[in-house]
């Protein structure tokens, strides 16, 4: 029987031997250095009930159109004046232009992560900007294989281009089967960097795991990455937990002008792959040095629905973190492209098209310009 392609390749030849000898391979398959539960034992039978819950799934999806911005030459037509502009198009997709150069993250154009056409989570928001649309890329730059990161027929389309794939060991191997030619590709492992168009592009450690269809065990790597050019330097998580790894990156590729951190898709029943929102503060805190330094920009949110938390807590948890810590964070419109560098101002967009907490919208103010210490707040009032 043929194995569908959307279940992705098994890693062979040199490919599966330099798997093998990847330090993060043990006993068959690829583990994060601490263990790590991809479940809690015994939450089967409350994960459905949570799931099952009326208003729990009321209020996991938007109760309006999630606006979304189309960016225009107007947007994209000039380079950034301060040489770093970042367009976060939905999920973990992210557009970053730097030092005169356009790495994309994760890209996701599907309709569904999901081997299937007809079943699986699908969007909620049309993606901003058609595929083609986007211009000259510099890389692809992909975090692990599940479906909301890696998705076959966004790949199948840029495999048409002369677009660079830069990913994790044994990545490559769906990449080859899905029509992007070997020369194109660049697998790494942690700590192992690579160079495109003057930009050193680095896999760094994520606690996650991987798995595509059928595949079973872990045979390929999961990784954050950071991508430095002569003037700028960012970090893109993927998936990951909480880990004390963030400091250990941080020290060692830090400190960032902008780091783009998976706030989305926690739950209590997997506590050990995917963050909060505070934790994802704390890790943006960690990636700095202890220091309230940079941007965030929230991912890994509002796109598909993925987990039992409500559709908008995600980035309503992360400002309020980044308020308490004194940190600057950006949560523009889907498609919306903005530069790290200028005054940040958030506009909570999304309260309109979801329904509002229990006890309503907290209030929480965003202060303009943190960075160079100004005291003036802008209040958003209770919905």
């Amino acid at each position: 029987m043929r194995r569908p392609a959307a279940f992705g390749a098994l890693p062979t030849g040199e490919r599966l031997a330099r798997i093998r000898r990847s330090p993060q391979f043990v006993d068959g398959q690829f583990r994060n250095p601490a263990p790590t539960r991809q479940l809690l034992q015994g939450s089967a039978l409350p994960m459905a009930r949570t799931q099952l819950n009326r208003e729990g799934r009321l209020r996991r999806m938007p109760v309006g159109r999630i606006p979304v911005h189309r960016p225009t030459a107007a947007d994209w037509g000039e380079p950034p004046a301060s040489g770093l502009r970042l367009t976060w198009l939905g999920h973990s997709t992210v557009l970053a232009e730097i030092d005169g150069r356009r790495v994309l993250f994760d890209p996701v154009w599907g309709e569904r992560c999901s081997p299937l056409t007809w079943a699986g989570p699908r969007r909620l928001h049309p993606v901003p900007v058609a595929l083609g649309e986007l211009g000259r890329l510099d890389a692809v730059v992909i975090s692990h294989d599940h479906y909301d990161h890696l998705d076959m027929p966004t790949v199948r389309a840029l495999a048409r281009t002369d677009t660079r794939f830069v990913v994790p060991l044994g990545v490559g191997a769906d990449l080859e089967l899905w029509g992007v030619p070997p020369e194109r590709i660049t697998e790494l492992d942690w700590h192992e960097s690579a160079k495109a168009g003057g930009l050193t592009l680095t896999a760094t450690p994520a606690q996650h795991f991987c798995g595509r269809g059928l595949r079973g065990p872990q045979h390929t790597l999961w990784a954050s990455w950071v991508v430095t050019g002569p003037g700028h330097r960012i970090y893109h998580s993927g998936d990951t937990g909480y880990f004390p790894g963030f400091a250990q990156i941080g020290a060692e590729h830090g400190p960032f002008d902008a780091t783009m951190i998976q706030i989305g898709a926690y739950s209590e029943f997997w506590p050990d792959i995917h963050m909060t929102p505070e934790e994802g503060m704390r890790a943006h805190l960690d990636l700095q040095g202890g220091e309230p330094d940079g941007l965030l920009l929230p991912i890994h949110w509002g796109t598909f629905n993925l987990a039992p938390h409500p559709w908008a807590e995600p980035v309503e948890r992360t400002v309020a973190a980044a308020r308490a810590a004194g940190a600057k964070v950006a949560a523009p419109l889907p498609g919306k492209p903005f530069e790290p560098a200028d005054e940040q101002i958030v506009d909570p967009w999304w309260r309109a098209v979801a329904l509002p907490p229990v006890h309503g919208w907290p209030s929480w103010a965003v202060a303009r310009d943190i960075q160079a210490g100004a005291a003036e707040e802008v209040t958003t009032a209770t919905g």
